[in-house]
């Protein structure tokens, strides 16, 4: 602006807000870019804690043994100790947990689970230690989730492992004793044979002995106290379970049994069938095949 030019009002003003405007101009691109600036600042802080988070490895570990007080009996006047530990995961105590645990992979093991319900009938809780399920336990995820194990009885039944197979007695509603096989992942049991009328004792795992794997080929066998033993083969898929909250449905069709059954010195091997008993009703009638066993006619 020229020297004559600021005696003219009108020339001043006009300076006076050209320069304004100009200063404005400026910050408002420094604001603009300082704006930028920071929120990139802010997703790059949030993308390297989510990689961190899911990158982050978990600490899976049992605690020390405790020991416990076990109520038997109708009117629980009956005493046994048993022994519980915590299953803690990145140092919180998550569930308590008996008897030993079972590896099923590298990074999945299965654990039987405790607890404690309340037997009081006032408002003053009383405490009583009680055995539940099995959990399955991821120790990269650290995710622990319940396994649905078909007819197991957490009072009777006694679960013996091998790879992501449990053989247990199951006893239904009706009293009735079966020999149960079911794989981790698998909705419906592999093996599911009658094994004759419960007992239902006083006392824990009175019905069967531990069931007993064999190798090459794959065969297990029951032992009822009130009967024979019973051998059967176990031919199934192999898959590593995954923890999750409901084990995926089996396809329409798809037959999830492939058992034999053997005598009871396990020297005899019968013809190969299905051993899912009582088979799901379809269309069609039924008649009696074998010793009170249905069988299907037409569809």
């Amino acid at each position: 602006m020229r020297i004559s030019e600021l005696h003219n009002r009108t020339s001043r003003l006009n300076y006076y807000c050209a320069s304004t405007a100009e200063r404005l101009d400026s910050q408002v691109y420094l604001n603009t870019n300082m704006r930028n600036s920071f929120l990139v600042a802010i997703c790059f802080v949030i993308f390297t804690a989510t990689l961190a988070h899911s990158a982050k490895a978990h600490l899976v570990t049992l605690g020390p043994w405790i020991k416990v007080k076990l109520f038997l009996g109708p009117e629980a006047d009956r005493v046994e100790d048993m022994r519980i530990r915590s299953l803690n995961v990145d140092g919180r105590s998550r569930e308590f947990t008996i008897d030993q645990p079972h590896d099923v992979t590298d990074r999945v093991f299965v654990v039987r689970r405790a607890y404690r319900m309340n037997d009081a009938l006032t408002s003053r809780p009383d405490w009583k230690w009680q055995r539940d399920g099995w959990l399955l336990v991821d120790r990269s995820s650290g995710r622990v989730s319940r396994i649905n194990l078909p007819d197991f009885d957490p009072f009777y039944s006694v679960v013996s492992w091998f790879r992501d197979y449990a053989a247990y007695c199951g006893v239904t509603d009706g009293q009735k004793l079966y020999a149960v096989v079911a794989q981790l992942g698998q909705r419906k049991p592999v093996l599911r044979a009658p094994l004759g009328d419960a007992k239902a004792g006083d006392n824990p795992d009175s019905e069967c002995k531990a069931p007993v794997w064999q190798k090459q080929p794959v065969r297990v066998t029951f032992e009822p106290l009130n009967g024979q033993k019973r051998s059967f083969s176990v031919r199934g898929r192999s898959n590593e379970p995954e923890p999750t909250e409901e084990q995926g449905e089996q396809k329409e069709g798809e037959s999830s049994n492939n058992c034999s059954e053997h005598g009871s010195a396990g020297e005899i091997s019968s013809r190969s069938r299905n051993c899912a008993w009582p088979p799901v009703r379809r269309t069609g009638s039924w008649r009696t095949h074998g010793p009170g066993r249905p069988f299907p006619i037409g569809d």
